[in-house]
């Protein structure tokens, strides 16, 4: 007699599991012909104030406007000016330059953590271009590239990367996990997709207040598989809440590719089909058409139209951070083989063909960039370093949390300096 669960003689097939598998593994020859790459320009431009419908069809699209002639080509050129474009080319290549030189400190032991952004520079910096100054960022960890964008100096953002005595966050958050309440760049959170949610309740907050700021709000692919975002996605329709959120879906989480988050069914940009909102998706490399697709919906968020999910589609060419080596999961032509390029040798060579710029200024440019980091690092190291003892005082633990210090955690403060003085009676006044 048969038991019940056995499955001799059951007539059922057999339940089976789906474990998603990336194309290349390490030492497979990487092939991305799968990828379906557009003509520039071949993408329709719906209007800002459209039925969220309309956007559907470019869900599975990829809007591009920078063509192999280098040239701006379709609807959704911006037709930004040279001044613009060469700002925009300087402030990548800066991102760039910090990355490499921060890179180098932590492997030398003058921080603990550092993350980069090798290839998405345009999803960052081109994105916040097409912002409002005020407009309200909530970043996720490789935004690096926003606070430039905005003028945030270097040395700041190495002070905090290296938690000194000049940290303006008193070295409470881990590297890279910057915040300036005076360019409107909300506080990096480690926890993931929790900037989402924020970025929907101050978009709401905004609209209830009668203001005109929104709120923009950058993920990564793998975090959309979070709670968080699609708690955000359904205030936000249902609220009309005026948010855009960047999903920078650059194929790769810390190991695991973009199909354990859904990337296997669906685009990522599809998700604002089952919300009802607007949603775009573009080559997150084309620094013209990432400005494009960003402003388009800023405009559309400041005129009530709703909030967009934009998919910047483009791809990590570095480790997920400093705690990672990409070579142990996944092939190392990938980065060679990727068929859309990097964001600033397209914008490059584009103010080239216009005339408006040279290898030559670029290699200048580069070389200043790289020297004005290194005297930021510079300037940074005076205020120390990783483990060498200059951060803030103690005591700044008890600090910023309350209006009104509670008496227990006062006694708590007063007896850490007090111990503090006996151990260290020279430390405490310098």
């Amino acid at each position: 007699m048969a038991k019940a669960g056995d499955k001799k003689g059951s007539n059922r097939p057999a339940l089976a599991l789906h474990v998603p598998e990336p194309h290349y593994r390490p030492g497979d020859e990487a092939d991305f012909s799968h990828i379906v790459v557009p003509e520039a320009g071949s993408a329709p431009r719906p209007d800002e104030a459209c039925d969220a419908k309309e956007t559907h069809p470019l869900c599975d699209d990829l809007i591009r406007v920078l063509g192999d002639d280098n040239k701006a080509h379709g609807p959704w050129d911006p037709r930004l000016d040279a001044d613009t474009l060469r700002r925009m080319l300087r402030e990548m290549a800066l991102v760039r330059a910090f990355d490499n030189r921060m890179y180098r400190a932590q492997r030398q032991g003058k921080t603990s953590f550092y993350m980069k952004c090798t290839g998405e520079e345009a999803t960052s910096v081109c994105a916040t271009h097409a912002l409002a100054a005020d407009d309200m960022i909530f970043p996720s960890y490789r935004q690096q590239g926003c606070l430039i964008a905005r003028g945030y100096e270097p040395v700041e953002m190495i002070n905090q990367i290296y938690s000194n005595k000049a940290d303006k966050l008193k070295g409470r958050q881990l590297p890279i996990m910057y915040c300036s309440k005076r360019l409107s760049f909300f506080s990096i959170s480690g926890n993931l997709a929790t900037q989402l949610p924020q970025a929907t309740g101050f978009a709401m907050a905004s609209a209830s207040k009668g203001d005109s700021r929104i709120a923009a709000t950058w993920v990564g692919e793998g975090s959309t598989a979070e709670g968080d975002f699609h708690s955000a996605l359904v205030f936000a329709t249902v609220y009309n809440a005026p948010v855009i959120f960047n999903v920078i879906n650059n194929q790769w989480a810390i190991s695991s590719f973009s199909g354990f988050a859904g990337g296997e069914r669906a685009t990522f940009a599809a998700r604002a089909i089952g919300y009802g909102v607007a949603g775009l998706r573009v080559d997150g490399n084309d620094p013209l058409a990432v400005y494009a697709a960003e402003r388009w919906a800023a405009d559309r968020a400041r005129s009530n139209g709703g909030p967009t999910l934009i998919e910047h589609f483009t791809y990590r060419a570095e480790g997920h951070s400093t705690s990672d080596d990409p070579s142990a999961y996944r092939s190392a032509e990938e980065g060679t083989a990727w068929p859309l390029g990097d964001p600033v040798k397209r914008l490059m060579d584009h103010l080239i063909d216009m005339g408006e710029w040279s290898e030559e200024q670029q290699e200048a440019q580069d070389a200043e960039l790289d020297q004005m980091v290194k005297d930021a690092q510079k300037d940074a190291e005076k205020n120390g370093i990783l483990g060498h003892g200059l951060h803030h005082p103690f005591h700044t633990m008890f600090e910023d949390v309350y209006e009104d210090l509670p008496w227990h955690l006062q006694e708590q403060a007063d007896q850490a300096i007090r111990e503090r003085e006996i151990k260290f009676p020279e430390g405490l006044k310098k």
